[in-house]
């Protein structure tokens, strides 16, 4: 029988069906790097690693809708079979659901705005980007991660096992209560630590190390103490996504002020910074007093990453699940951005093998 200090694999085949082809930026296609194939390349590391892997189980949405507004989740699950009944793929040949335009504060000038009828436009009204396109397959792939993410918790919250990990596709850490963009579509990240509360802990934390911010999981536990957020990312303040979101002065309002930690870093900080900035959460997990964690794991600040700022080495990634595993909290890693995929199982696995040790 496998050791319970191993960590568990859970996966699901659904996660592969999401097939977006391409990312539309600065209005031109270009080739997508969140593939299906990222859920083989971990798997296959996984298990020469000798990891177990399990299948997700089926969840209800009852969690998921404590995270997401019911409206959004109807749209993720309706939008694309609406957009093939409509002229659109006929009249351009677009068949994947892409916005052509958003619902700004610059659009409505303080009006108050109503839901769109056109599908091309309703798009835009709960897109925040051009580049997360939902295809046939979305839905399905994105509520697999969900379901990957609740077994995770089951496994951590019903026995002595101190870590399991979703290998969640697609990603989900800048998907808000009521909007997805960022190659996200559901926040598999927020809907674990809401589990985690729901089984039992009344303060759970989550830590992000992703290469950019996760502005969706830090907005939908901004004013909440029970659940501490903090990340350590690329500036957005230099440029890079999320753009808007992300500094060190955001902290929470309400009952969440003090309960969220931005650590940004300058582009090709390296390792020595961004292992600090990961043992500067890891310190402020132990403040908040949380008795669970999530994890994140994005791996795209790797050398290698092609979307990567910062320059983290697999020694780096190491070092930073170290850290995590000497909080000795019951711990649910979930997979967010990593797209270099001669690279991403290794690295995956260079965290998962410190909470193996």
């Amino acid at each position: 029988m496998p050791s319970p200090h191993l960590p568990l694999v859970v996966w699901s085949p659904s996660t592969r069906l999401h097939r977006p082809g391409a990312e539309i930026w600065v209005g031109v296609a270009t080739i997508g790097t969140e593939v299906p194939e990222r859920v083989d390349r971990i798997l296959d590391e996984a298990l020469s690693q000798g990891l177990e892997v399990v299948e997700a189980t089926a969840h209800d949405d009852d969690v998921l809708r404590d995270v997401h507004d019911a409206d959004l989740l109807d749209h993720l699950a309706t939008v694309h079979a609406r957009w093939m009944e409509s002229e659109i793929p006929d009249l351009v040949g677009q068949r994947k659901v892409v916005p052509y335009m958003f619902a700004t504060r610059a659009m409505l000038g303080g009006l108050p705005g109503r839901p769109p009828a056109a599908i091309h436009a309703r798009a835009g009204w709960y897109c925040y980007d051009t580049m997360t396109l939902v295809g046939e397959g979305t839905w399905r792939a994105a509520r697999s991660a969900v379901d990957c993410a609740l077994t995770a918790v089951d496994l951590v919250a019903s026995s002595d096992r101190r870590a399991a990990y979703a290998l969640c596709r697609p990603p989900g850490h800048h998907a808000t209560s009521g909007g997805f963009g960022g190659s996200c579509y559901l926040n598999n990240a927020a809907v674990a630590a809401e589990a985690l509360r729901r089984s039992g802990h009344e303060r759970v934390a989550v830590v992000d190390v992703d290469a950019h911010h996760g502005n969706g999981t830090e907005s939908i536990f901004y004013s909440r103490g029970d659940v501490f957020y903090g990340s350590v990312h690329v500036d957005p303040g230099a440029g890079w996504f999320p753009h808007v979101v992300g500094f060190a002065d955001e902290t929470g309002v309400g009952d969440g002020i003090g309960a969220t930690l931005n650590v940004p870093l300058p582009a090709g900080s390296g390792d020595a910074q961004w292992t600090e900035g990961v043992e500067r959460l890891a310190a402020a997990v132990t403040v908040h007093g949380a008795t669970a964690l999530v994890v994140s794991l994005g791996v795209d600040a790797a050398v290698d990453d092609p979307e990567s700022p910062l320059q983290v080495t697999r020694d780096g990634y190491g070092t930073a699940g170290r850290i995590l595993t000497d909080l000795s909290l019951p711990t649910v890693l979930v997979q967010e951005g990593g797209y270099h995929l001669q690279s991403l199982g290794g690295l995956v696995c260079s965290v998962l093998s410190a909470f193996a040790g």
